[in-house]
């Protein structure tokens, strides 16, 4: 879903449904009571979703709820604490539930409500709020292109959007106020990424309102509207733009240049903040979604798997003939013409044909298909210098856009032709596009199952998808291979750097030296992509843990089922239970190979 939230926001949001399993009939008391601590259930799922929307309107929109449209998050520490407690009162209610009395499915849903709401409460002693920020992402771009999660029909939706733009004001001042409390207390992100994330602010800073990105929904307004009140909502936007939009902006940039980035700590990994290294082992089990996953044991796994890819990506240099050391190829890569295009649409078009490539070869490995559409879009260029090579968006709860694979076009000369295959696979289908979709028109899933997205599974399932495509045959050059080998590299280089920087001590040079030397990435994305590793610690770490699991549990299903394994149907036992945490889905698999088996 790559729906990226800051590191104080910590993904905790997005979710799935296990399919029933059958039972011996109950007697009518048990069932009575199966149905009793049912109900207690889901209407303890029922009081945490309205809770939910309730804290965050830009979330509440997003899932087609538009109760909360004119408004935007309180974050000021008074309400993180008014969360936390909610959240502890939830567990207390759930703990009070048998979950033995519940089906197969509830049981499920139970243990992931658990998983999350446990995770929020564990995460929250942290007061992660006090750094509400990335080196891509953050509060001040979540508001950016909030237009597009919520209906724009009427006066009154307009006037909910321009509630919102008003609300600016005291939403980015209530954001700076607990960057000051970060400040104060030490627990800042690192001053070595902050230069980066100034473009991101100063880019909404414009003298025109009629440039921002928040006119954007005056510039077409719906045919109905007589021209009185079509210019009234236009000179009202204007307005809120110019008197509290820009404003706050402005106040965000003066405090982080001057404030912040002075006030910013020297140091480098989560271990140097207060109770670092228990919040970086906290962080590495909720991303990898493994109770016993270690960063220690993880920085090894990465190791190995460097030096697996690495055997793989010499093969291929071999198989070229190419002369010249592994450094030599890799230079090559960076710089020759012929894998670079010219054009920002040239990008664009190569990204959209490999799309369509791989939609046509979807029917022979998945079953089950989803309705929901989706496009390849430029990335913003208010946001694209320091933005990652592609991500996914998805489509909003009722909007009227379908997801979107987001190809950053910004200095072209880095974005190179042999790695598209992959990173269109891993965005797009039979990746994060067509896994969201799938998870979202599961029928009967409760609402907080539809809005998780657990990291390990959903980016695990990303990067197996880069795999899959070799069975796809998208990869149609050695180029094309080696990018894709390129791309696992620098998923398991991830898991060492990762642990490296936060656990372990390394330096941001090290770490760049680290991903540069073992991956085809351009030194641009590099840059980028170890600022988004310490901004964002643990996160990393999710890709290839998923990934792994997902690839042992395929071989475990063809080992045992023989001549009735399809790929079809392993692929809709992974997707079709939603997302879940690795325990669980082995479990599923687990389930799916004996059902299997039953039928030879």
């Amino acid at each position: 879903m790559k729906q990226l939230f800051p590191l104080v926001l910590v993904p905790i949001l997005l979710l799935s449904c296990a399919p029933p399993e059958s039972r011996e009939p109950a007697v009518p008391n048990e069932a009575a009571a199966a149905d009793t601590t049912s109900a207690e259930l889901h209407a303890l799922f029922e009081d945490e979703w309205r809770s939910r929307l309730a804290r965050d309107p830009l979330f509440a929109s997003y899932q087609g709820v538009t109760d909360y449209n004119g408004l935007l998050p309180d974050v000021s520490p008074a309400a993180q604490e008014r969360y936390l407690e909610e959240d502890r009162r939830f567990l207390e209610r759930l703990a009070r539930i048998d979950r033995e009395a519940l089906s197969a499915a509830d049981s499920t849903n139970h243990e992931l409500f658990e998983f999350i709401v446990g995770n929020r409460v564990k995460l929250a002693e942290y007061r992660p709020w006090r750094i509400p920020i990335l080196s891509d992402d953050g509060f001040h771009m979540s508001v950016q292109r909030m237009y597009e999660s919520a209906p724009l029909d009427s006066v009154e939706d307009y006037e909910r959007y321009l509630a919102r733009l008003q609300a600016t004001g005291d939403y980015f001042d209530q954001n700076i106020a607990n960057m000051r409390q970060g400040i104060a207390d030490g627990f800042t992100q690192p001053r070595a990424i902050l230069e980066g994330i100034l473009p991101s602010i100063s880019g909404s800073i414009v003298e025109d309102p009629e440039e921002s990105v928040f006119f954007t929904p005056f510039l077409s307004l719906p045919g109905q509207f007589d021209d009185a009140t079509a210019e009234r909502l236009r000179e009202a936007g204007r307005q809120a733009i110019a008197g509290t939009v820009v404003p706050a902006y402005r106040r965000f940039l003066n405090f982080f240049a001057e404030e912040y980035i002075p006030g910013a700590r020297e140091t480098l990994g989560t271990s140097a903040l207060e109770n670092g290294r228990a919040y970086y082992e906290e962080l590495t089990r909720f991303f990898t979604t493994r109770e016993d996953a270690t960063p220690d044991a993880i920085h090894e796994l990465g190791l190995r798997e460097v030096a697996r890819i690495r055997a793989e990506m010499e093969n291929i240099i071999t198989q070229l003939e190419f002369d010249g050391s592994f450094a030599d190829f890799i230079e090559f890569l960076r710089t020759d013409p012929q894998f670079y295009v010219e054009e920002p649409e040239q990008l664009l078009k190569e990204a959209s044909w490999i799309a369509k490539k791989i939609d046509g070869q979807m029917p022979a490995f998945f079953r089950t298909l989803p309705r929901m559409p989706y496009g390849v879009e430029p990335v913003p260029d208010e946001i694209a210098p320091n933005y990652t090579t592609g991500r996914y968006w998805g489509a909003p709860a009722g909007g009227r856009r379908g997801g979107y694979y987001m190809v950053n076009t910004y200095a072209l000369d880095i974005r190179p032709l042999y790695t598209l295959a992959a990173l269109t696979a891993h965005e797009g289908v039979p990746g994060h596009h067509h896994q969201g979709s799938i998870r979202n028109e599961i029928e009967d899933l409760p609402d907080f199952r539809r809005a998780f997205y657990p990291h390990a599974f959903g980016e695990g399932w990303g990067l197996y998808a880069e795999k899959l495509g070799i069975e796809m045959n998208i990869y149609e050059t050695p180029y094309d291979h080696f990018g894709r080998l390129s791309y696992e590299m620098w998923r398991a280089v991830r898991l060492v750097v990762d642990t490296g920087i936060h656990y372990q001590g390394w330096s941001r040079e090290q770490a760049q030296d680290y991903l540069a030397e073992n991956s085809a990435l351009s030194l641009h994305n590099v840059r980028t992509e170890i600022d988004r590793y310490i901004a964002w610690p643990g996160q990393a770490l999710a890709y290839k843990i998923g990934e792994l699991t997902i690839l042992e549990l395929r071989g475990r299903a063809e080992s045992e089922l023989g001549e009735n394994f399809d790929i079809r149907d392993f692929h809709d036992a992974v997707l079709l239970s939603g997302g879940l945490t690795m325990d669980m889905l082995e479990q599923e698999i687990e389930r799916y190979i004996e059902n299997a088996g039953a039928g030879r």
